[in-house]
């Protein structure tokens, strides 16, 4: 650990500010929407949706990323690629169903560079949890606990990871940028678009500086509701190159370093806590120092759910980096904390405590025991513990029987709350159940300020509300939905004998 008071607050205070862009490198959460990494926390093509994604370079050099979608079990890959943005360039693409086998499938007819995709649309892959290999040249996966069938791709999350950034003058910055030929939408890259071979080498790329964006939205054309959020945005990620051929297991958000500024260990990282105090600490993993920034001992968020204004509530919770603490088929070595168990039998339990508040302060509080193996199927939706990397919970009247699916989303990975009246807010209790989570203790030694361990209670998690009421009566013979997305809110706190725990 190491900690000098007048440093970080003046560090707290400019990053109260203008968020942490452009200070020392450390992993954090950028306030402000741009990083080196990129989590959208959900996609999903049920129920008709299609997930629209995009990524924005806003930066005048070229851009190496590796982009990731990852299935909501177990957050086996389903698809990986490299993406090559030119200097102030965008890419976006499309998820949908597979007609003809259920899965989902990626779509773009964007001309940014992408490398190994041969053709659009592109199916995504069930071959990194059935066991196999992913991806033409791919890694080989080990078969896991949950369902095999190609299903399983419809919902998740993904990732994007910058490699590095394209060296001004390199042979892949000319192939990658667009020759601008005075139409509207300008030309196609001279690698063409897609590529079917790798187009770049290591030589071809120096450290990565970060400056993206990004952003998805859930669309269903018949129904007319869109659910649009920013994709959260890590800076300070790493110092060093990260290139790897496409279909790589590599770079993961185990790929966090900062080696130019911890005192040992792989990564620093900023989190603030309680009362808005910044607490700076050293991880010997990178995936701890990402959890890190992603910890909450409690996230709240509202609902509203009233069947007369035809109004439901789904929460999506996801864990982006779960799978490096209970998927033991691809990391056996890992250790389980801050999550109370490995993956097995298609799930991985954390145990929670779910309160509700209706508008005038009534309040219930949703503790029931952990069900029974096999459990039954109203346990297993009501029980408060989520089983999944991706996650949804769906709001349903006191009373109702559980429904097939999440209200909003049309999810498979669901759990059902009852809450205390048809509207409200509510509070998931990180650090709660399972004996209390708590992320694995950070803080190294240090010859200048000794030994200070820390310990941040809760779990690492992100995503959002998603709400729609439906008007039958908006005119006459027709319909209309209204619909809303908001970030969930966090509270972090930690225990230790830094400064910034008291």
């Amino acid at each position: 650990m190491k900690r000098n008071s007048l440093t970080t607050a003046v560090v707290a205070g400019i990053a109260g500010v203008a968020g942490f862009a452009g200070l020392a490198n450390a992993v954090d959460l950028n306030p402000d929407g741009l990083g080196q990494v990129l989590i959208y926390p959900y996609y999903t093509v049920n129920k008709g949706q299609d997930t629209l994604i995009s990524v924005v370079n806003t930066t005048d050099v070229g851009k190496a990323v590796k982009v990731r979608f990852l299935e909501g079990y177990n957050s086996r890959e389903v698809l990986d690629f490299n993406l090559f943005l030119s200097a102030f360039d965008v890419w976006t693409a499309a998820v949908s169903q597979v007609s003809d086998d259920g899965g989902a499938q990626i779509n773009t007819a964007d001309k940014s560079c992408i490398d190994f995709i041969p053709s659009f649309p592109y199916p995504f892959s069930s071959a990194a949890y059935t066991g196999g290999v992913a991806g033409p040249g791919g890694a080989s996966y080990p078969k896991d606990s949950g369902p095999q069938t190609i299903d399983r791709t419809r919902e998740g999350y993904l990732e994007m990871i910058e490699m590095g950034d394209i060296i001004v003058g390199s042979d892949l910055e000319a192939a990658i940028t667009h020759a601008q030929d005075g139409t509207y939408d300008g030309g196609t890259p001279d690698c063409g678009a897609p590529v079917g071979d790798d187009v770049a080498t290591d030589a071809d790329l120096t450290n990565p500086t970060g400056g993206l964006f990004g952003a998805g939205s859930i669309v269903n054309v018949g129904e007319g509701t869109f659910f649009a959020y920013n994709a959260d945005a890590i800076e300070g990620f790493t110092e060093a190159k990260l290139y790897t051929t496409p279909s790589s297991l590599q770079p993961t958000l185990q790929s966090a370093s900062t080696p130019s500024v911890v005192d040992s260990g792989v990564a620093r990282s900023f989190v603030f806590t309680d009362g808005g105090r910044l607490l700076t600490v050293d991880y010997p993993r990178g995936e701890d120092a990402v959890s890190a920034i992603f910890m909450a001992d409690s996230i709240y968020n509202e609902y509203f759910i009233d069947p007369g204004l035809g109004a439901n509530s789904d929460w999506v919770v996801t864990f982006p980096t779960k799978r490096f603490y209970v998927d033991k088929g691809l990391y056996p070595s890992g250790i389980t904390e801050p999550f109370a168990e490995p993956f097995a039998g298609g799930v991985s339990r954390v145990e929670l405590t779910m309160s509700t508040w209706d508008h005038e302060e009534g309040s219930s509080e949703t503790v029931p025991p952990r069900c029974p193996s096999p459990p039954t199927d109203q346990c297993f939706l009501q029980a408060p513990y989520l089983p999944y990397e991706v996650n949804i919970i769906t709001f349903v009247a006191q009373g109702d029987a559980a429904p097939s699916e999440s209200l909003v989303f049309g999810s498979a990975l669901y759990k059902t709350i009852p809450p205390f009246g048809l509207g409200g807010w509510a509070r998931i209790a990180m650090a709660a159940g399972d004996s209390g989570h708590h992320v694995l203790t950070g803080g190294v030694t240090s010859a200048a300020t000794g030994s200070a361990a820390v310990v941040l209670p809760g779990l690492p998690a992100t995503g959002f509300y998603a709400m729609n009421v439906i008007n039958a009566n908006a005119a006459p013979g027709k319909l209309a939905n209204y619909s809303g997305v908001y970030r969930h809110r966090a509270h972090r706190s930690c225990t230790g004998t830094d400064p910034a725990c008291s």
